[in-house]
């Protein structure tokens, strides 16, 4: 993650999302950079969250195979995930979604709190994993993160 601390510190700076927020949810959604959303030839969609591209997305769009949960229940299901240029403009999308939908309005609120930004995102719909909360929570809680954030110069 730490090849993503200067993208992350420009977007937190523009959107008010905390960088290591967002440094933090990417390496949970990421693997921490082990398994990327890669498109049908291989490269890498350079999605670091997860965004699926929905009906309204117009751009490039990567299909893979993901686990969603219905009613609590793990199912592989094959999605349509949002792809783009850089890595950059992954930060800067995943911040606009949070901070111009309306879906998300809250969630953009509640920077202030670890507790409930991660409660906010679940509460919104942004993963239908139902421990994903307590799973954001824990890595952007934890010291290991917090360390890992300080001795890159990350706030």
């Amino acid at each position: 993650m730490q090849r993503h601390s200067a993208a992350a510190a420009k977007v937190a700076q523009a959107s008010g999302i905390p960088s290591g927020f967002m440094l933090g949810q990417a390496g949970h959604e990421t693997g921490w950079g082990k398994s990327e959303i890669k498109t049908a030839d291989g490269s890498s969609s350079f999605n670091l969250f997860g965004i699926k591209a929905g009906p309204g997305w117009q751009g490039k769009v990567a299909e893979v195979t993901t686990t969603e949960y219905e009613n609590g229940v793990a199912k592989k299901t094959v999605a349509r995930f949002r792809a783009y240029d850089s890595y950059e403009e992954s930060f800067k999308d995943y911040a606009r979604l949070l901070t111009q939908s309306p879906r998300y309005a809250k969630v953009s609120q509640q920077t202030g709190s670890v507790q409930a930004f991660a409660t906010g995102l679940q509460r919104a719909g942004y993963a239908t994993d139902p421990g994903y909360a307590a799973k954001i929570r824990r890595i952007l809680g934890g010291d290991a993160l917090n360390e890992a954030l300080r001795d890159m110069g990350v706030n």
